[in-house]
This record gives structure tokens, C-alpha cells and sequence, in this order.
């Protein structure tokens, strides 16, 4: 099981990047995909998480009508769309899977999750 996160960099405040998370390796649509981020000096945060068929997404509080999560699971791809970022959000951000979900069940902890990509970084100026 392989996870890639991409789409990362340097974007002024206000702006906006789209994250994705690609898989092989395994049945991705029995799997639900979550997104956590880790800023220098802090822990690593759950940002949010997108049930195996899509129809669940939850987010943190912090990025709640900014971030949206979708997924193709025929391109086996997860996609995190974060607008009007703000400097806040700067973080290394990494995607992960959990094959141990059932149906549109979701999880919001580290520990839920047992394949990790190896992050992206995202840096918002202010």
C-alpha cells in the first residue's frame, strides 16, 4: 500500500491549492482517506476525512467551510481543496488511509490510520 501526496507550496493568504493523495497497491474504495498536517514545533492535526464512497466528509473546526475533500476512487485519487488559506495553515500535510473503516464510517485520529503518504508542504504568506 503507497500513498503520494502532492500539490503543495507557497501561496499568499487568501489564496488557494488543491492537495491530492494518490494510492495503489490496494482496494482504495474500501478505504477511507483523511488528511492531517503537522506545523514546525506542533503535532500533527487532523484537518479532515472522506468516507469510502464519498458521502461523508468531516473537518476540523479550523478549516470547516474552506477545505473540501472529494475522491475518484476509478482514478484511485483523494483531493483536498483549500481556499481563502490563511498563514495559520502552513503545515507539512499528509494523507492517509484507513482499510479498517466500515461502509460510511469515519474516523478523526492518527491512530484510525494505517498507510501514510510521505506529506506535502504548504506555506501561506501573509
Amino acid at each position: 500500500v503507497q500513498l503520494q501526496a502532492s500539490g503543495g507550496g507557497l501561496v499568499q493568504a487568501g489564496g488557494s491549492l488543491k492537495l491530492s493523495c494518490a494510492a495503489s497497491g490496494y482496494a482504495f474504495s474500501r478505504a477511507a482517506v483523511g488528511w492531517f498536517r503537522q506545523a514546525p514545533g506542533k503535532e500533527r492535526e487532523f484537518v479532515g476525512v472522506i468516507s469510502r464512497n464519498g458521502g461523508i466528509t468531516e473537518y476540523t473546526e479550523s478549516v470547516q467551510g474552506r477545505f473540501t475533500l472529494s475522491r475518484d476512487n476509478a482514478k484511485k485519487q483523494v483531493y483536498l481543496q483549500m481556499n481563502d488559506l490563511k498563514p495559520e495553515d502552513t503545515a507539512v500535510y499528509y494523507c492517509a488511509a484507513d482499510v479498517r473503516t466500515i461502509l460510511s464510517h469515519v474516523r478523526n485520529y492518527a491512530g484510525a490510520y494505517d498507510y501514510w503518504g510521505q506529506g506535502t508542504k504548504v506555506t501561506v504568506s501573509s
